[in-house]
C-alpha cells in the first residue's frame, strides 16, 4: 500500500510517501515553519511525491495528524487529507499526535508502557497512556499539571513529550513537539479498512474570541 502522510498539527509542515509492502519511506519533506501551513503544504506534498518518483494517483491511502495541537494547523491538514481522499477515491485515516509519539518511542524502546504528555501551556498538558504494544490505556485528555502528576504517580513506564519535564517539576517544557512523519504513515498503513473520516481532536477550544465590544447592533428591516 502506498500511503501519503501529512502533518500540520505543530510547528512542522511535513509530508511522506510510504510503501507498506517494503516498509520503506519513498519520499519525505519536513519544514519547521511554526505558522503558515496552508501556504506551504501543497509544495511540501509535491516535494515528497517528486522524491518518491510517483504521481499522486498512485497513492492508496491518506494519513493525517488530527491533534491535539495547533488549532489552525489541524484544520488545514484534516481538510487537505479529506479533499485528497475524495478526489482519489481512497480512504483517509486520522492519527493522533499522542499516538504518533508513543509508537515512535516504542519502535526503539519496546517492552514498557509509555505516557505521552504535550505541553498545552497555561499550566495544562495533553496526556495519554499506552501499553507496551501501543494500544491506548486511557482516552486522551487535557489536565492541569497537578492532575497529570496524580495520574502518573503510579505509572510504571516511560514518560515522554514536551510536558515530561513539567511533570517532573521543571518550570518549562522541552520545547515544541515534533511528530515523525514516517511513524504517522506506518501507523495509518496498519489500520484496518473502514476507519472513520479524520476529524480534529482539539481537547481545548480556540484561543480566538469574538470581539463583542465591536459588534454591530442588529437592525430589523421593515
Amino acid at each position: 500500500m502506498i500511503v501519503l502522510a501529512l502533518d500540520t498539527s505543530g510547528v512542522d509542515c511535513s509530508a511522506c510517501v510510504y510503501d507498506s509492502a517494503s516498509d520503506r519511506v519513498l519520499g519525505e519533506v519536513c519544514e519547521m515553519i511554526g505558522k503558515g501551513h496552508a501556504e506551504r503544504l501543497m509544495a511540501v506534498i509535491d516535494g515528497a511525491l517528486q522524491q518518491a518518483q510517483l504521481p499522486l494517483q498512485k497513492v492508496e491511502r491518506i494519513a493525517v495528524t488530527i491533534g491535539p495541537g495547533s488549532f489552525t494547523g489541524i484544520r488545514v491538514g484534516v481538510a487537505a487529507a479529506r479533499g485528497f481522499a475524495l478526489s482519489l477515491g481512497v480512504e483517509a485515516v486520522g492519527i493522533t499526535t499522542l499516538e504518533t509519539l508513543a509508537l515512535h518511542h516504542l519502535l526503539t524502546n519496546p517492552g514498557r508502557p509509555v505516557a505521552v504528555g504535550l505541553d498545552a501551556k497555561r499550566g495544562e498538558a495533553y496526556l495519554q497512556t499506552f501499553a507496551a504494544d501501543g494500544s491506548p490505556l486511557a482516552e486522551a485528555t487535557l489536565l492541569s499539571l497537578n492532575d497529570a502528576r496524580g495520574v502518573l504517580s503510579g505509572f510504571d513506564g516511560a514518560v515522554i513529550g514536551s510536558a515530561a519535564p513539567l511533570f517532573a517539576g521543571e518550570e518549562i517544557g522541552s520545547g515544541p513537539d515534533h511528530f515523525p512523519i514516517a511513524s504517522i504513515a506506518r501507523s495509518a498503513a496498519r489500520k484496518p479498512a473502514g476507519q472513520p473520516k479524520p476529524a480534529p481532536l482539539y481537547l481545548r477550544g480556540p484561543d480566538a474570541r469574538p470581539q463583542t465590544g465591536f459588534a454591530l447592533a442588529r437592525q430589523d428591516v421593515a
